[in-house]
C-alpha cells in the first residue's frame, strides 16, 4: 500500500515578462521598505536598477555583495544591510548563491546573532524572517521553491546545509527572459544542476508518485534543451523549457532531497572551485549507470532512460557525458584537478556528506574510490 505526503507551500508565477507584475504583486503582499537582494552581474547590467525602479518605491536599498557559493560573512553583511535600512521584504534577484544568502539573511537580521551560529547548529531556527519574493535568473537551482540554504564558513572550512520551512520564499516570480543573459558555462553547469536534482529525486529514497512525476518531466525537458540554451542563448523557446524544467525538479527534490552526486560535488567546489552544476555533473553518469545495474531501484532506472528515449540506463548515462564534453565541462580526474592517489583519498573521504545516504545502493569508501578511478583520463580514453 503507498503512503506518502506531498508539500509545496511557495506560488509559482511562470511566464516570460512576468517581472513586470512586480509592483502588483508588493502591492497585493502591502509591503513596504524592501531591500534587492542582487546578482552582481544583475547590477553591472542596470537590471536590478530597472527592477528596483518599477517597484514604485518599495525598494528602498540594493545589496548585492555576495560570491558564488555564498560564505556566511555574505549573509552576516546582507542582514546587516536590512536592520540598517529597516526593511519589512526582501526581494532575491539572481541564481542559487544569491537565494541561499537571501533565504538566510532574511532570517538572520531578526536575530543579534551570525549566520555561523545558525549553520553550527548552535542556535535554532525558531521563528520566520522578514518575506521574500524570489526572482531566478538562472536555470539551475530552484532554490526559489526550496526551503533550503547551502553556505560556507570559511573560519571553520565547512560547506553546509542550513533548512527550515521558515526559509521558504513566499512568492516565486518566474521570468525566463531573466535567463537570457546567462554566459553559456552558467547556462551549462546551471542546466546540469537540474538534471542532477531530477534523476537524484527520481531514485533517492525518499521519492514518491508525485515527485517521480515532477523528476521525468524536468529531465525530459533537460535532455531535449539544454544543449540548444547553451549554443543559441537568445533562444527563448529553449529559455523558457529550461525554466520550466529548473523548477519542476525543484517541486521534486525539495521533498526527496539530493543524493551522492550531490554529496561528493561539495569537495569538488570548495576544493577545487568547480562550479555547483559542474561539480554535481561529474559523478552523475557514474551513480545513474551504478543504481540502474545494482540495488533496489535498477528495474525503475532503466524503465525510466527507456521513456525517456534511450536504449537503456548505460546509454542515458553516456549521454550526459556527451553533453558535458560538448559544452567544455570536465569529465576526468585529471581535468579536475585529482593528480594523485592522496588527492584522490582526500577527495573519497570528504565525499561523505549526509545525503550520500540518500543513495539507494549503499556506498563504501572503497566502492567510491573505484567509481572515482573510472574517471581517470587513460581509462576514460580506452573506453
Amino acid at each position: 500500500m503507498e503512503n506518502f505526503f506531498y508539500k509545496q507551500p511557495v506560488p509559482i508565477d511562470f511566464g516570460t515578462g512576468k517581472r513586470k507584475k512586480l509592483p502588483d504583486i508588493l502591492s497585493r503582499m502591502n509591503v513596504q521598505r524592501g531591500i534587492l537582494i542582487s546578482a552582481p552581474s544583475m547590477v553591472r547590467t542596470g537590471i536590478a536598477q530597472k527592477i528596483a525602479d518599477q517597484s514604485e518605491g518599495r525598494i528602498v536599498a540594493v545589496f548585492s555583495e555576495i560570491r558564488p557559493n555564498p560564505t556566511v560573512t555574505n549573509t552576516d553583511a546582507c542582514a546587516a544591510a536590512i536592520r540598517e535600512h529597516h526593511c519589512g521584504f526582501a526581494v532575491a534577484l539572481g541564481g542559487g548563491s544569491i537565494m541561499d544568502c537571501a533565504k538566510a539573511a532574511c532570517f538572520v537580521a531578526g536575530t543579534p546573532y551570525s549566520t555561523a551560529d545558525f549553520l553550527s547548529k548552535a542556535r535554532p531556527i525558531a521563528q520566520r524572517g522578514i518575506p521574500l519574493l524570489a526572482m531566478p535568473t538562472t536555470s539551475g537551482t530552484a532554490s526559489e521553491v526550496t526551503a533550503a540554504s547551502v553556505l560556507t564558513d570559511t573560519e571553520r572550512g565547512v560547506k553546509a546545509l542550513l533548512a527550515s520551512d521558515y526559509f521558504y520564499p513566499v512568492y516565486a516570480l518566474i521570468d525566463p527572459e531573466l535567463t537570457v543573459s546567462c554566459p553559456p558555462q552558467v547556462t551549462a553547469a546551471s542546466g546540469l544542476d537540474v538534471l542532477a536534482h531530477s534523476l537524484e529525486a527520481y531514485y533517492g529514497k525518499k521519492h514518491q508518485p508525485l515527485t517521480d512525476m515532477a523528476a521525468e518531466h524536468a529531465a525530459s525537458l533537460v535532455f531535449h534543451y539544454l544543449l540548444k540554451a547553451y549554443h543559441e542563448p537568445g533562444n527563448m523557446e529553449a529559455r523558457e523549457k529550461m525554466s520550466e524544467a529548473s523548477v519542476t525538479a525543484g517541486l521534486a527534490f525539495s521533498l526527496t532531497q539530493t543524493a551522492a552526486a550531490h554529496a561528493c560535488s561539495y569537495p569538488l567546489t570548495q576544493d577545487y572551485g568547480i562550479p555547483h552544476g559542474e561539480a554535481c555533473a561529474f559523478t552523475l553518469p557514474s551513480f545513474w549507470k551504478l543504481n540502474s545495474r545494482f540495488g533496489p531501484e535498477s528495474d525503475r532506472l532503466n524503465a525510466f532512460s527507456r521513456r525517456l528515449g534511450f536504449e537503456d540506463s548505460d546509454r542515458l548515462a553516456d549521454r550526459i557525458d556527451e553533453m558535458k564534453k560538448e559544452m567544455r565541462l570536465r569529465t576526468t580526474l585529471e581535468e579536475v584537478g585529482i593528480l594523485s592517489e592522496a588527492d584522490l583519498d582526500e577527495l573519497v573521504s570528504h565525499s561523505f556528506a549526509p545525503n550520500m545516504k540518500n543513495n539507494p545502493v549503499e556506498m563504501t569508501e572503497n566502492g567510491l574510490k573505484e567509481m572515482y578511478r573510472q574517471l581517470h583520463s587513460s581509462l576514460a580514453q580506452r573506453n
